[in-house]
């Protein structure tokens, strides 16, 4: 699903608050080990799944992972919130923390996870927009099966099904046609308003340039 995020999210690392700032935003903190929930949120709670120790060993970066770390937050504040919700070994202090950061604002997106990518995404979005990227319908199912009643010449039944399949059908048609021509709208509208602001620098730096 990672390659169709760009439809309900923008590609940017930078879409990821601090620890302290999820508190400041009312957020929840909940310790997952699900890769998948990792940096998902919804509502008033957000997941994070805890940093591994290996992933803290010098020795496992060169032998396994190319010297390319992971994200961290910095900040001494993010560190305290970080070992009081065991997100990192409790023996790691602040200066080996800060060694380990040191050098992280360096990684480029390609070097991690591709839906890291994207930063926070929210729950409720991908949950209505994952039976439409995964084409997981189950019309198709309800029509397969329509096909073996013929079988048993249940022929009322067999219309109904067919009909309950194309009006399936339709209604996804229809859902996906409004959701494609609301991204065109939102592009257009960025789009224009970006261009607006543009031509309306340019405008300005000639009428300072008369002057």
């Amino acid at each position: 699903m990672a390659p169709q995020l760009w439809i309900m999210a923008t590609m940017s690392s930078a879409n990821i608050n601090p620890l302290h700032r999820q508190r400041i935003k009312g957020r929840e903190i909940i310790v997952t080990e699900d890769p998948r929930l990792h940096l998902v949120w919804i509502h008033d709670r957000i997941f994070i799944k805890p940093i591994p120790r290996c992933l803290l060993s010098h020795t496992f970066w060169e032998t396994y992972l190319d010297r390319k770390p992971e994200s961290l937050g910095d900040g001494q504040s993010n560190l305290r919130a970080q070992d009081h919700l065991r997100l990192i070994p409790k023996d790691i202090d602040w200066a080996s923390f800060c060694r380990f950061t040191s050098d992280l604002n360096h990684i480029a997106d390609s070097a991690v996870s591709q839906s890291y990518c994207f930063g926070e995404l929210r729950l409720t979005r991908l949950n209505l927009y994952a039976p439409l990227l995964l084409c997981k319908f189950h019309f198709e199912q309800v029509a397969l099966a329509a096909d073996e009643l013929m079988a048993v010449r249940w022929v009322s039944v067999w219309h109904g099904c067919r009909w309950l399949s194309l009006l399936s059908l339709i209604g996804t048609v229809v859902v996906a046609v409004w959701f494609v021509a609301l991204w065109l709208w939102m592009f257009l509208d960025e789009w224009v308003y970006t261009a607006r602001r543009k031509l309306e620098k340019r405008s300005n730096k000639r009428d300072g340039s008369k002057c």
